[in-house]
C-alpha cells in the first residue's frame, strides 16, 4: 500500500497523508486530472465514485457522487482554487446536496496536493485544513481517515495498468 504516513493534528485542524507511488509525477497527475481514472479510486472500496463534472481549472468544479452497497448516493465536490500541473492542486471540498450544489450545514475542507519526485518515483502529500475543530472532529467521527486509506489504496492497482 502505497500510504506512508499519517497525522493528525487537532490543534491545526489537519490531517496530512504521505503516499509514495514508483511512478513519475506526471503519471500520478493523471489519476487527479482524468476523470475516469479519478473514479477509479476517490471513493473508499464500498463507495465507488461517479464523477460528473470535472473543471480542474481555478475556479471550476469537480462534482462526483460515491455509491453505497444499498445503492444510496453521497454527493459531494471541489471548488479547484489553485492547479500547478503536474505537482500541486487546491481545492474546497465540500458535501453537496443532489444537484451538486454545497452543503452549507456540512463541514468543508481545503484539500492541497502536493506531488514531488522522489528517487524511487513520486511522494504525494495530501494535507486536508478544516475550517474548525468541531468540523474536524465531525468527519474523523464519520471515518474520513479509514475512507481515504481504502480509496488510496486503490491507487497500486490504477498505477500498474
Amino acid at each position: 500500500m502505497p500510504l506512508t504516513d499519517v497525522t493528525t493534528d487537532i490543534d491545526n485542524r489537519t490531517i496530512v497523508m504521505t503516499c509514495d507511488f514508483p511512478v513519475s509525477p506526471e503519471r500520478l497527475w493523471q489519476v487527479w486530472a482524468d476523470p475516469r481514472q479519478l473514479e477509479q479510486w476517490w471513493g473508499p472500496e464500498s463507495h465507488p465514485a461517479t464523477v460528473t463534472e470535472h473543471d480542474l481549472t481555478p475556479g471550476g468544479l469537480v462534482k462526483y457522487h460515491m455509491t453505497g452497497p444499498d445503492g444510496q448516493r453521497f454527493p459531494g465536490g471541489w471548488e479547484v482554487i489553485a492547479v500547478e500541473a503536474p505537482h500541486r492542486l487546491e481545492v474546497r471540498d465540500f458535501f453537496a446536496d443532489a444537484d451538486g450544489n454545497p452543503v452549507e450545514s456540512a463541514p468543508e475542507s481545503r484539500i492541497v496536493i502536493e506531488i514531488t519526485a522522489t528517487e524511487d518515483g513520486s511522494r504525494m502529500v495530501n494535507t486536508s485544513t478544516w475550517e474548525s475543530v468541531e468540523a474536524m472532529q465531525q468527519v474523523l467521527d464519520m471515518g474520513v481517515i479509514e475512507g481515504s486509506s481504502s480509496a488510496i489504496g486503490q491507487l497500486d492497482a490504477l498505477l500498474a495498468a
